[in-house]
């Protein structure tokens, strides 16, 4: 299974914002590299757009070719392709488990899929691209281990609000997608126009 096995602060520092959940520096609040602190030149539209791009790569945990076909995907659908990009990358079964609370972080959300812990309309899916629709139920599979994995990800992200394009029974451990969020629900880290842009040269 590819995944990016980088230092994450790093990532974090060179974007200013934080792309992982990892902690942010604040001592070191500057782009990480052996100028340091000094000033950068002005970044070109061609650079803007890598950094939007790899915004949104790191956040939702893709390679780059995992990330081309799902703007190719975009690109095919009706509607404007910014936002349908990310619908398709917020409708990923890895993030829907991640933004139910299952998980705590978004690769943990991936390796529950992968190792079968995650049924779909009653159905096991192993998938982490797998893309939810409206109308479908997400629940754990009813194992010991299971629900012990997914109650101690319930308690730490209680913080973090189930979105509202979610329904979630949090005592029967199920949840319905109830439409596909819309951009304003997503609040993407990156101008995904410039994402479209830039594949678009």
């Amino acid at each position: 299974m590819a995944r990016y096995t980088g230092p994450r602060v790093r990532i974090n520092r060179r974007f200013g914002q934080p792309v992982f959940a990892a902690k942010m520096r604040e001592h070191k609040a500057y782009p990480p590299g052996v100028h340091g602190p000094k000033s950068r030149r002005k970044l070109s539209d061609y650079g803007l757009g890598l950094a939007e791009k790899q915004k949104l790569r790191f956040q939702y945990g893709l390679l780059e070719r995992q990330f081309r076909r799902i703007y190719e995907q975009a690109l095919k659908k009706r509607g404007v392709t910014g936002e349908t990009l990310l619908q398709l990358l917020e409708t990923r079964l890895d993030n829907v488990v991640y933004r139910i609370g299952f998980a705590t972080t978004r690769p943990f959300a991936r390796q529950l899929v992968t190792h079968g812990h995650i049924l779909v309309n009653g159905h096991r899916v192993y998938s982490p691209s797998y893309n939810v629709k409206a109308g479908d139920i997400v629940d754990v599979k009813e194992t010991a281990v299971t629900k012990q994995l997914v109650a101690k990800s319930l308690e730490s992200a209680q913080i973090r609000p189930v979105p509202e394009w979610i329904s979630f029974n949090k005592d029967a451990l199920r949840a319905q997608v109830v439409r596909i969020p819309t951009r304003d629900e997503i609040q993407p880290i990156a101008n995904e126009q410039q994402v479209v842009e830039f594949y678009s040269r």
